[in-house]
């Protein structure tokens, strides 16, 4: 396990490097202009310009460049080193608007995603061990709908029935519990997070009920059946611990994804994160934010994919790394 571990850790490195390589030349050398220019602003003065110029090191060879990029990125001033890592838009460091933003995006991704873990799969398997039934059915239609729905229109659905109709649920904004309370807090994420869950819930749904399905004809299930093991524990220690590698896979995939995509139902909610962030700054040409959740968002999928790995030699005895 500890070379297999070294191992990744290496290629998670190199493969960092090629992502940062090519960000660099996307907004560094392939633009007409200047990058400069394109960091200073659309109205930025000749004197401005020169500034970012020099502490950027563009008059340094393509190559110098990028290990300069690599120096401020590793040392962790990409996000606070004035030029690269400074907001020309918000005037403040890229630093600073991620640690506000990203918070809350995390927030809603990791709530949603225990939702969905736990509706998908608990439906997933209803809908195999009764198949054909009226629960197979439902769980059909629910898979259907909740994937076919688009999430904005899931979101707004979701505050007219239990926010302005009923009054059972809060309305939109971001309230910080330790300014407003954990009860108002809670009480303003549960819409996100079930706007997020039930688009991810039949997808998670359908997966289980598949793997189960295929799992409870292996041989080893009618063997433990044969020796008189109840159902119950067949299905959780047993056939549920087989099924679990590709439902991990999809989740480490999708968590990730959701650090810099959650971006409708922010806006839906009025929740300001880092995914709403991402779309304003791209609007406004804000070069050195886009950088920044450019790199963060790589990072973000490769240390999901490292630790779903390792994860996999724990829930399946099958696996073993050399």
């Amino acid at each position: 396990m500890l070379h297999y571990l070294a191992r990744r850790l290496l290629w998670l490195v190199v493969t960092l490097l090629v992502i940062t390589a090519i960000t660099f030349v996307i907004y560094f050398v392939l633009p007409p202009v200047s990058p400069a220019v394109l960091f200073a602003g659309k109205e930025a003065t000749p004197a401005l310009v020169a500034t970012v110029q020099r502490e950027l090191g563009l008059n340094h060879p393509v190559w110098m460049q990028y290990l300069l990029f690599l120096k401020h990125l590793v040392l962790g001033d990409q996000f606070g080193w004035p030029g690269l890592g400074f907001s020309f838009v918000n005037h403040s460091s890229v630093r600073s608007l991620i640690a506000g933003r990203i918070v809350i995006t995390l927030t809603l991704a990791v709530g949603a995603a225990i939702i969905w873990l736990a509706m998908g799969i608990t439906i997933g398997v209803i809908s195999a061990v009764r198949q054909r039934s009226i629960w197979d059915r439902l769980s059909l239609g629910f898979a259907i709908f909740f994937i076919s729905a688009p999430v904005f229109w899931l979101g707004l659905v979701l505050l007219y029935v239990f926010w302005y109709k009923l009054g059972i649920a809060a309305g939109t904004g971001n309230f910080p519990p330790g300014q407003y309370g954990f009860g108002t807090w809670l009480n303003h994420m549960i819409m996100p997070w079930l706007t997020l869950a039930l688009l991810y819930a039949g997808w998670y749904a359908r997966m289980t009920r598949g793997a189960v399905l295929d799992t409870l004809r292996q041989d080893y299930v009618r063997t433990a059946r044969a020796k008189g093991l109840g159902e119950a524990r067949i299905l959780i220690r047993h056939v549920l611990r087989a099924c679990i590698t590709p439902i991990l896979t999809m989740f480490g995939m999708d968590l990730a994804a959701l650090v810099s995509g959650t971006v409708i139902v922010e806006v839906v909610f009025n929740l300001n994160g880092l995914g709403q962030w991402v779309v304003q700054s791209v609007e406004s040409d804000d070069i050195p934010s886009v950088l920044a959740v450019t790199v963060l968002a790589a990072l973000a999928v490769m240390v999901a994919n490292l630790i779903v790995d390792i994860l996999y030699a724990y829930v399946d005895p099958r696996i073993r790394y050399e």
